[in-house]
């Protein structure tokens, strides 16, 4: 098992919707973030005058299941979210776009940041939150800074691992490893991996057979799953997801009466996932069963819950 982490997490102004500051132990990092509410309470913070990368991040209207993340560097962080905020700002940018909700700034305590080391850093945060694909990023391609020292370049692997660590924890994904069913390992060595057997939704009426997997919490439905051709439940639930995994091409026809996965899909629940191989409403704890053996998803989840030993109580 992988060992735990410590993160302090402190309340600025006392609210769990105002300013929040996180540091993890034996990490020189800072992160700062708030609603863009308390922006001008945020620029004030003596974090902001330092050298540092950002996000900017709000709703994707078009799709309610990702974000629009903005990501920057700047050796005056307050100065550049400043201008974020102008309406006046040219559009098919950041500033521009009245998209973002809630910022985050990442500094560090000891200020040996340098324009340099957040500069590959911005580049290294823009081609991975485009590799995992979990929001729309709306930068341009990023800039490539190879010529750090291979001793900064050290340094500023480590530095990212810790961001990559805490960013979800305070409710960012978007950096967030997505290892799917089909990578044999994670790509990332300081981020374990945890998966449950296989598992298969079978409707022959229907010439539906998907299987799935679990890993880290989140339900895969693998490549090559065959899902009904069309929606056929109510408007509701999930069926603004089935038509987005349409349009983007994650579901492609085959033939007149299927649609195949193009790739594995990651879904927030096992019936969520049910409810789009199957066209319909549909509970994937009891729809989804271990390959081989018939058992339920539940009665898996049940069993794992009942194989744990409980710790003996201390006398």
């Amino acid at each position: 098992m992988n060992p735990g982490r410590s993160i302090r997490l402190f309340l600025v102004d006392g609210t769990p919707n105002g300013l929040l500051t996180a540091e993890i132990m034996n990490w020189t990092g800072h992160v700062l973030t708030g609603p863009r509410s308390k922006l001008a309470e945020l620029v004030q913070r003596p974090e902001c005058g330092r050298t540092g990368v950002y996000f900017l991040v709000g709703p994707d209207p078009d799709n309610n299941l990702r974000s629009k993340v903005y990501i920057g560097e700047s050796d005056d962080v307050a100065k550049r979210l400043k201008q974020h905020n102008r309406p006046e700002a040219s559009e098919g940018t950041a500033g521009g776009k009245d998209f973002w909700e809630k910022v985050c700034l990442v500094t560090s305590k000891d200020q040996n940041l340098t324009k340099t080391h957040v500069k590959y850093l911005e580049s290294l945060l823009i081609s991975i939150a485009n590799q995992v694909g979990r929001c729309e990023l709306l930068n341009g391609t990023a800039h490539d800074y190879g010529s750090l020292p291979e001793s900064d370049r050290a340094d500023m692997a480590f530095f990212l691992e810790q961001i990559r660590t805490v960013l979800p924890v305070l409710g960012f994904d978007f950096l967030r490893e997505l290892t799917k069913p089909s990578a044999a390992v994670s790509t990332s060595p300081a981020i374990p991996v945890s998966h449950s057997p296989r598992f298969n939704l079978e409707v022959p009426r229907y010439s539906i057979s998907a299987q799935g997997q679990e890993i880290d919490g989140e339900f895969f439905v693998l490549k090559g799953s065959k899902a009904r051709a069309e929606w056929v439940g109510t408007e509701r639930g999930y069926q603004g997801l089935f038509k987005q995994l349409v349009g983007e091409g994650v579901m492609v026809a085959q033939g007149s009466n299927n649609l195949v996965f193009s790739d594995d899909y990651a879904f927030s629940s096992p019936s969520a996932a049910a409810a789009v191989v199957c066209g319909r409403s549909a509970n994937g704890r009891t729809s989804w069963v271990v390959e081989g053996t018939g058992q339920t998803y539940a009665a898996w989840q049940d069993q794992q819950l009942n194989s744990v030993t409980p710790e003996p109580e201390a006398e």
